[in-house]
């Protein structure tokens, strides 16, 4: 089958996807369960329903992203007519993450599927129940030689990045990252990584506190706070610190109950690895709230941190879990001194009612994409770019731009011949004045 040239067939193709997502729902959900007690309202949210989502606005729009598009020529060319043709990189390696296992695996195979490439997906070994849902859904929908699903560890990514790729998508942490950046400057493949960061959230004076707490407590523990964009640390203005961290302990109260370890609204910690890294983080920290954990069922309760040491091994990576420092901050150099100490992160937050304030920051600070007044939400609108900057990631993605992400836009000039101007031809006595003439006026 011609994938590269045949758009019917692959809108067809995902259709057929869409279909075997439907179908299979219920089974992933409790994949995601099994996996990690992703709880079943998050996991149809974040999982299922995005893929869906994304699924039918790619059908929806194929044929329009898929055409050449005209764009307008350089008089210097008269007379012509120029396009863009987006045309597939060919093999596409995705190599996808545990904590949005379906998600993360389904989004930018359905782009890549979308553009016309053949694709190899390496759903992650740490959610072997979705995994294994994931390879038998795309089994069902895709002939072998368009998409292929290849399970397994570290040994079977390292085949993989061995081999030699058109393009490579690869989503997770920032030091396995510059091994797939480093693997594909080998040959010269390009690539999009989708990567992390220490998160800042700052919460000045003029907030609503009550609602700032509320929507904190949603992004940053969403997951089990397993999530790329969630909130890192907290930076509140400082004589707002003791009302907020009431706040604070409220909502995560409201939305887990007095015994959180028996909410069926909190996922557990991806594994034993994972789970001995983030209680190390806690335990030399004045803890504010939670701190409870068992290493038997994988549980780390929603813990606040009171103001740790900026060299605390809290405050030196990702915390990747659901651990939140709250700092303070009196002005503006304070904010300066910490959100500085780190590389560019994915993610950027502020709660404040003050314009010029929000404005500054967003102008001052390099990232990702953020939110004004809540937390996370950005991930949710196709129409913007996702993705990093600098060490939280090369490229962005969702909607159309996941499209021309797996696309190389090819550049046409198709020239008239009906006039045939002699101005560019040898010899060029005399013409240089002309021609400088003609570019100072264009």
């Amino acid at each position: 089958m011609d994938y590269k040239n045949n758009i019917g067939y692959r809108k067809e193709t995902l259709k057929k996807l869409l279909y075997n997502i439907q179908k299979s729902e219920d089974l992933i959900v409790k994949a995601l369960y099994d996996d990690f007690k992703k709880p079943e309202f998050e996991a149809v949210l974040t999982e299922t329903n995005y893929v869906i989502s994304e699924l039918k606005d790619v059908i929806k729009n194929i044929n329009k992203w898929a055409k050449p598009e005209r764009v307008f020529p350089s008089l210097l060319n008269f007379p012509s007519s120029d396009y863009l043709y987006k045309e597939p990189y060919g093999d596409v390696l995705i190599i996808a993450p545990w904590n949005y296992p379906f998600q993360l695996a389904l989004c930018p195979l359905v782009a890549a599927v979308a553009a016309g490439n053949r694709v190899v997906l390496k759903p992650s070994e740490l959610t072997p129940h979705t995994s294994a849902i994931i390879a038998k859904i795309i089994e069902k929908t895709f002939h072998v030689n368009h998409v292929e699903v290849y399970e397994g560890g570290i040994e079977v990514s390292n085949k993989l990045l061995a081999q030699r790729w058109d393009y490579i998508f690869f989503t997770g942490s920032v030091a396995v990252g510059k091994i797939v950046a480093k693997a594909a400057a080998e040959n010269l493949t390009p690539v999009t990584l989708e990567l992390g960061g220490k998160n800042p959230c700052i919460v000045d004076e003029t907030a609503n506190l009550k609602l700032a707490a509320k929507r904190i407590v949603w992004g940053k523990f969403i997951n089990a706070g397993q999530t790329c964009i969630a909130p890192d640390y907290i930076l509140i203005q400082k004589n707002m610190k003791v009302n907020f961290i009431s706040y604070l302990i409220e909502e995560i109260i409201k939305a887990y109950g007095k015994k959180i370890d028996k909410s069926p609204d909190f996922a557990r910690i991806i594994n034993t690895k994972n789970w001995y890294r983030l209680t190390n983080m806690i335990q030399d920290e004045h803890i504010l709230f939670g701190g409870e954990s068992d290493a038997n069922k994988l549980y780390i309760a929603p813990t606040l941190l009171e103001e740790p040491d900026l060299d605390s091994p809290v405050m030196k990576e990702e915390i990747f879990g659901p651990i939140l420092p709250i700092l303070v901050y009196e002005n503006e150099n304070d904010i300066e001194k910490v959100v500085s100490r780190y590389e560019k992160p994915l993610s950027f937050y502020i709660f404040s009612e003050n314009n010029s304030f929000t404005k500054k920051l967003i102008s001052k600070y390099s990232f990702g994409g953020g939110c004004i007044n809540d937390t996370v939400v950005h991930f949710s609108n196709n129409r913007l770019p996702f993705g990093g900057v600098g060490h939280s990631g090369i490229g962005a993605y969702h909607g159309k731009r996941s499209f021309d992400t797996f696309s190389h836009h090819k550049a046409i000039v198709k020239k008239g011949n009906w006039l045939d101007l002699p101005m560019r031809y040898a010899p060029y006595k005399d013409k240089l004045a002309s021609i400088k003439r003609i570019l100072d006026w264009l």
